[in-house]
């Protein structure tokens, strides 16, 4: 790609764009391509779409491994949680003699004996129930967070294709900057024009050459921090297509991500859970035990058998009872909200999606051609000198600025509709299970 370009300011400021453009460009390609790479653009790089994006950075998410390792976490707590308890083993020696008292074995009794807890109330199946709700929060508190990343990764590619599209307002204002000050500079020499007018079209046209190159050194960033959300290289276009294309404002959503609900819900069974297994210690559980008694003198044996379960006199846990309740009722609480809440977002983000898609339309269809025009005459009046510099800089300076708003307008749709698919979750589909990264 050529840039026109002309005069000492305009050289100057080449020179320094291309060489902070060079340390960019090693920076993010390997080093084989960079010195391959000559000062011109290469030809055809091919165009990554939205989708494209969305899928590289999802299956090259770094925190995969740790959310397949939370996943098996879970998976080993349930296990535990349905785990009996241990029995015990003791071994009690009775009667023996004092120092100087005779026979040590005489009179002693060995008692070996086997004790078993016995869980009263449900307390095994209370624990599997909350721990399989734990676990059912980690899944949906790691599928938010691939959302959110999902969502950033859209962010990135909006503020990538505006960069691009921003590039071609740049290099529109450097075309008109340099046929102006050709023009101008035709005129000084024919001393239709005082000297400082040539002057004033040099200074707009290395502005203008600066304003191009870094839009280009803005675009080329854009990239590269886009293609580090799958460790890439930034050696792709997006296409103009994408960045005009305003169809999701009239797409009809499918209303509010279930990871975002998930969340709650799972918070809310946790809760309720969590009142099961208190209601489960508040009943005391009984311990049995069987034995075998050996009298030495005699060589008798002896069956012994017992029991003991504690008295619930004074603790009963009602307090801990009561706070899983209450910590359920605000989990309830905290899910209608949530769901008012991201509803009440989502008409927001479809209204303004719909404004702003009419506002670039309306750009376009009615503000850009009257700008052009307007553009046209004052510089074909111009050089028959019936208009002055300024009518022309200040008409150029309008076409230029309702094409950055239609720009700026554009950047803003995609950015809210990026907010719209994460509320949606839009793009659930592209996040892996755990399961598939084995």
């Amino acid at each position: 790609m050529q840039t026109p370009t002309s005069g000492m300011a305009g050289s100057w400021a080449r020179w320094t764009t291309v060489s902070v453009l060079a340390l960019a460009l090693a920076a993010a390609l390997p080093p084989t391509r960079v010195l391959a790479q000559d000062a011109a653009v290469q030809t055809s790089v091919p165009t990554l779409s939205l989708r494209d994006a969305l899928a590289r950075a999802a299956g090259t998410d770094p925190a995969l491994a740790a959310t397949t390792a939370r996943a098996r976490a879970a998976e080993a707590a349930v296990r535990q949680a349905d785990v009996r308890p241990n029995p015990t083993l003791g071994l009690q020696v009775e009667n023996l003699p004092t120092l100087g008292g005779g026979d040590i074995l005489g009179r002693t009794e060995t008692t070996l004996s086997y004790e078993q807890r016995i869980e009263r109330g449900g307390d095994r199946p209370a624990r599997v129930s909350l721990a399989r709700s734990q676990g059912t929060l980690v899944a949906a508190t790691a599928q938010v967070r691939r959302l959110d990343r999902l969502e950033q990764v859209q962010r990135a590619w909006a503020e990538a294709v505006a960069a691009e599209a921003e590039v071609a307002i740049a290099r529109e204002r450097l075309d008109l900057a340099e046929q102006f000050q050709t023009e101008v500079q035709r005129r000084v020499d024919m001393a239709r024009d005082p000297l400082f007018a040539g002057a004033r079209a040099e200074a707009e046209l290395a502005q203008a050459q600066i304003d191009f190159d870094q839009a280009e050194i803005a675009t080329r960033v854009a990239k590269i921090s886009l293609a580090k959300f799958w460790e890439g290289a930034a050696d792709f276009s997006l296409g103009e297509t994408a960045f005009e294309d305003t169809s999701a404002a009239r797409v009809a959503v499918d209303g509010i991500a279930q990871a975002d609900l998930d969340i709650f819900l799972a918070q809310r069974d946790i809760a309720r859970a969590q009142v099961a297994v208190e209601q489960a210690r508040r009943t005391q559980d009984a311990t049995v035990s069987v034995g075998v008694r050996h009298f030495w003198e005699g060589q008798d044996l002896g069956l012994v058998v017992g029991g003991s379960i504690p008295l619930g006199r004074y603790d009963q846990n009602a307090g801990a009872i009561d706070r899983a309740r209450a910590e359920g009722l605000a989990a309830e609480g905290d899910l209608s909200a949530a769901r008012i809440e991201r509803d009440r977002e989502i008409a927001r983000l479809q209204v303004q999606l719909s404004a702003r898609a009419s506002e670039a339309r309306r750009i376009g269809e009615e503000t850009l051609p009257q700008a052009e025009r307007a553009v046209r005459l004052v510089r074909e009046g111009f050089n028959r000198g019936g208009f002055t510099y300024n009518d022309v800089i200040l008409a150029q300076t309008a076409l230029l600025q309702a094409r950055d708003r239609r720009v700026e307008v554009l950047k803003q749709f995609h950015i809210d509709r990026a907010r719209l698919d994460r509320l949606t979750g839009a793009h659930g589909d592209l996040i892996l299970a755990p399961e598939t990264t084995r």
